[in-house]
């Protein structure tokens, strides 16, 4: 692979493409096994950009193979009160991340360090995501916790809500909360020098439904 999986033509990510939803497809799928391959179809695309966002492309090859291999082996245990699988995976695919955290850092460091990096340049290119290769934000983010880089990322780059953040890492929400603010204070300090990127930062476009702004610095 080298490149995000495709989704086959009709499916969506809100698992509206046959009137199933996310949990319906789990729970079928323990007696049709190849129904799951609906759920790589609705989420890969997505858990592979946000792998290869933290690792590269590379890596985000193995992640989202890993990430759906798990999933479909331990679909038996799956919540379905939870109607939407994507906590669930994001959270599998962040423990795997969280794997390669000395890479992850390194890399960052690196970038912060030259301006350039190879896990940099496999995204560089997409202008929605030039204002995550920025040196500073980069050894911004090296400077954070593991915890707290994964909470900053997941509601920054997954698009995932406080209480969906809750679930994919199996936290209190009021966590998610204290470590989200202390992030996004430490990000701020750290880009405080900057006005113009921390102006660009907080023009990050908003998750539709979350309480609170999205923003890395608000």
């Amino acid at each position: 692979m080298t490149g995000p999986p495709p989704a086959r033509p009709g499916t969506s990510s809100d698992g509206g493409d046959d009137g199933r939803d996310d949990a319906d497809v789990i729970a079928q799928s323990l007696d049709e096994p190849e129904l799951f391959a609906g759920l790589y179809d609705r989420h890969a695309p997505d858990i592979h950009r946000y792998a290869a966002r933290r690792l590269g492309e590379g890596a985000a090859d193995d992640i989202t193979a890993e990430t759906f291999l798990i999933a479909f082996r331990t679909r038996d245990r799956y919540d379905t009160a939870h109607r939407l699988a994507r906590p669930w995976l994001y959270g599998i695919a962040a423990n795997l991340i969280g794997k390669h955290r000395r890479t992850e850092v390194r890399a960052l460091k690196a970038l912060a360090r030259t301006g350039h990096d190879p896990v940099a340049a496999s995204w560089s290119d997409r202008s929605d995501d030039r204002i995550a290769v920025q040196a500073p934000l980069a050894g911004a983010l090296a400077a954070l916790s593991p915890g707290d880089r994964h909470v900053l990322l997941l509601v920054a780059w997954a698009d995932l809500g406080y209480q969906e953040v809750a679930e994919a890492l199996r936290i209190p929400l009021g966590t998610v909360r204290s470590r989200l603010n202390r992030a996004r204070r430490k990000v701020r300090e750290a880009l405080s020098t900057d006005p113009a990127f921390a102006s660009a930062l907080d023009a990050s476009p908003a998750t539709a439904g979350q309480e609170l702004s999205p923003s890395w610095t608000k």
